[in-house]
C-alpha cells in the first residue's frame, strides 16, 4: 500500500507571494480570537452585578458579526472591483488607529458596555470586508494546480491562531487586565498591513468590469452586482447556496459555543478567564491538528457529505457538553467540536474556491460570511435562555436544534453526490 506524500508546506516554499498572504492571514486571525476572548470577559466584568449579564456577554460576539449580515454582500462588491491588497492594507491601518484609541479608553473609569459593542461593530466591519477579500486572494497567489493544498494550509491559521491568541490573552488578560491585550491586538493589525505590503497577485483573472464615477450609477451598480452575484451562485452553482444554508448550523447555531465560554467557565467550570483562554485554545487545537491533517494528506472525493457528516457530529458535541462530567471532559469535548467546526469550514471554502469563478469569489465568500451573520439572530435566544436557565441548558438546546436541522439535510442529492475533485 503506497503511503501518500505529506503535501503541507508545497504552497508555502514554492510561492513568495503566498508567503506574505499566510503571514498576513496569521496575524488577522490571531487578532479575530484574541479579540473575542478580551470582549467577552470585558463585558462580563462591566455586567458582573446585572441578572442580563450572560445575555450581554453572548450579545457582544453577535455584535461581531452583525456587519457581516448587513454590509458584507455590498463591501464584496468592491473586493471584486478594486485592487484586493490595497482595500486589506487600508482597513487594517483604519483598524489599527481605532483598538489604539479603544485600549486606552480601557484604562478609564468612563468605559461602558455600549462602548465595548460599538467597538465590536467597527471590528466586526473590519472582519466583513476583510475575511472575503483574504480567502479570494489565495487563488490569486498561487496557480490551480496547488490551490487545494493553499487552501487548506491557509486554513491552519485559523483553528492555530484559535489555540495561540486565547491562550496569551488569557494570561495576559489575568495578570495585566484589558488594556494590554488591545495593544496586541493593534500590533497584530500593523502585522497583516506589513506581510501584504510586498505581496504580488501574478494569477488574477483579468476582467473588463470597472466602477462608475457617477454616485448614482456607482450605487446602481454595486445593487445590480450583488443580485448578479445571487444569481450566478443560484442558477450555476446551486450547490453552493445549499452549503451556505447547512452552514447555518455550524456557524449560526453552534459558533456561540464559544460565545458562552466566559459564563460556562465561571459559572459550570467554576474557573477565571486564564482557563476560559486555555478552552478556547484547546478548541483551537483539534481544528488545527485536523486541517494539519487536510493539508498534509488532501480532502476526500465527496466534499458535500463530508460537510454534512461534519455538521451533525458538531451539533452532537455541543449536546454533549451540556453534561458537566469537569475540565478534562470539556478539553475534549471542545477540542472535538473545533475539529467538526474546521472540517465544515474548509472544505466548504475549498469547494467556493474551485467552483466560483474569479470574478464573483469575494461576493460568493461574502455571502458565506452572510450564513455567520446568522449567528445574530442565534446569540438573543442563547443569551435569553442561559439568563433565563442555565448555560448546561442553553447548550442542550443548541445541540438538540443543531443535530434537528442537519438531518433535515440528508435528504439533499446535491449536497451527498457533490464530488469537487482538484
Amino acid at each position: 500500500m503506497k503511503i501518500p506524500r505529506i503535501q503541507t508546506f508545497d504552497s508555502l516554499i514554492a510561492h513568495k507571494n503566498y508567503r506574505h498572504l499566510w503571514m498576513g492571514n496569521f496575524c488577522a486571525n490571531t487578532s479575530i480570537w484574541l479579540q473575542l476572548l478580551t470582549l467577552g470577559w470585558l463585558v462580563k466584568y462591566l455586567t458582573d452585578s446585572q441578572d442580563s449579564s450572560a445575555l450581554f456577554v453572548v450579545g457582544v460576539g453577535g455584535m461581531t458579526a452583525l456587519p457581516g449580515l448587513i454590509i458584507g454582500p455590498f463591501a464584496a462588491v468592491l473586493g471584486d472591483k478594486l485592487d484586493r491588497r490595497k482595500l486589506v492594507i487600508f482597513v487594517e491601518l483604519l483598524m489599527f488607529l481605532i483598538v489604539i484609541g479603544f485600549g486606552f479608553l480601557t484604562t478609564t473609569d468612563l468605559i461602558q458596555v455600549w462602548h465595548v459593542y460599538c467597538y465590536a461593530f467597527l471590528a466586526g466591519t473590519r472582519e466583513a470586508i476583510t475575511f472575503p477579500v483574504r480567502q479570494a486572494l489565495i487563488a490569486n497567489t498561487v496557480p490551480r494546480s496547488h490551490l487545494s493544498n493553499a487552501f487548506a494550509t491557509s486554513v491552519l491559521t485559523i483553528p492555530g491562531t484559535r489555540m495561540l491568541g486565547p491562550f496569551v490573552g488569557g494570561v495576559l488578560l489575568n495578570s495585566t487586565g484589558f488594556f494590554w491585550n488591545f495593544m496586541l491586538e493593534g500590533l497584530l493589525y500593523l502585522g497583516v498591513v506589513l506581510s501584504f505590503w510586498g505581496m504580488k497577485t501574478p494569477y488574477t483573472e483579468k476582467t473588463n468590469i470597472s466602477v462608475n464615477s457617477s454616485e448614482f450609477s456607482f450605487f446602481k451598480t454595486l445593487f445590480g452586482d450583488v443580485i448578479e452575484g445571487l444569481k450566478y451562485l443560484w442558477f450555476k452553482q446551486r450547490v453552493i447556496p445549499l452549503l451556505y444554508f447547512l452552514a447555518v448550523v455550524p456557524n449560526g447555531i453552534l459558533h456561540p459555543v464559544l460565545f458562552l465560554l466566559p459564563m460556562y467557565t465561571s459559572q459550570v467550570l467554576l474557573e477565571g478567564p486564564d482557563y476560559g483562554g486555555y478552552l478556547m485554545a484547546m478548541n483551537g487545537l483539534g481544528g488545527f491538528l485536523m486541517v494539519l491533517m487536510l493539508s498534509a494528506f488532501g480532502f476526500p472525493s465527496r466534499k458535500g457529505l463530508f460537510c454534512l457528516i461534519a455538521a451533525v457530529a458538531g451539533a452532537a458535541l455541543t449536546f454533549t457538553l451540556s453534561f458537566n462530567f469537569g475540565l478534562i471532559f470539556a478539553f475534549v469535548v471542545l477540542a472535538s467540536h473545533g475539529i467538526t467546526q474546521t472540517i465544515y469550514r474548509t472544505t466548504n471554502g475549498l469547494i467556493t474556491q474551485t467552483l466560483v469563478k474569479d470574478e464573483f469569489r469575494v461576493r460568493a465568500n461574502s455571502l458565506y460570511r452572510v450564513s455567520n451573520g446568522s449567528v445574530v439572530f442565534f446569540v438573543i435566544a442563547v443569551g435569553w435562555l442561559a439568563t433565563r436557565f442555565t448555560v448546561s441548558t442553553t447548550l442542550l438546546f443548541m445541540g438538540a436544534l443543531g443535530i434537528f436541522i442537519s438531518l433535515s439535510f440528508l435528504g439533499s442529492e446535491k449536497i451527498r453526490n457533490l464530488k469537487n475533485e482538484i
